[in-house]
């Protein structure tokens, strides 16, 4: 073989490694648990949602507060960077109307289902690999 083949297939070669590696994501694989302030039991449902830059990433709570989060894909973790962090979806069904649509109920206060309100955030560097998340119950008031 000549170097130059030889050459070209080693950098071919290392090419691909680095590919399959994932080496040019840079991404940071991310999971926590979400739980109540009162008594530190789980959330049950909803989803962690991280913004940055107009894009969201998302992790969906599972019934034992636990979640991973995505960019991309389901569970391929975040970038670096300065998140905005919010919770939707996290309600459950009291009921049905008479036209047998669900009758929805927050799980969790009211400001935590909008960035600008939630007051969480999260700086995610290399090392972050952990966001443990605790947020106040919905209590029903009064004409409500």
């Amino acid at each position: 073989m000549s170097r130059i083949h030889c050459f070209c297939s080693l950098g071919l070669l290392m090419f691909l490694v680095l590919v399959v590696a994932g080496c040019g994501s840079g991404n940071v694989g991310l999971s926590g648990k979400v739980t109540y302030t009162d008594d530190g039991s789980p959330l049950t449902a909803g989803t962690v949602a991280f913004r940055k830059d107009g894009k969201i990433a998302r992790g969906r709570i599972k019934e034992d507060g636990t979640y991973v989060v995505g960019f991309e894909k389901e569970t391929d973790g975040l970038p670096p960077g300065k998140y905005e962090v919010f919770i939707s979806g996290a309600e459950k069904i009291i009921g049905q109307d008479k036209d047998g649509e669900n009758i929805m109920e927050p799980l969790i206060h009211e400001k935590y289902s909008n960035a600008a309100s939630s007051e969480l955030s999260l700086e995610v560097t290399s090392s972050t690999k952990k966001y443990d998340i605790q947020v106040e119950r919905y209590i029903k008031t009064k004409g409500k």
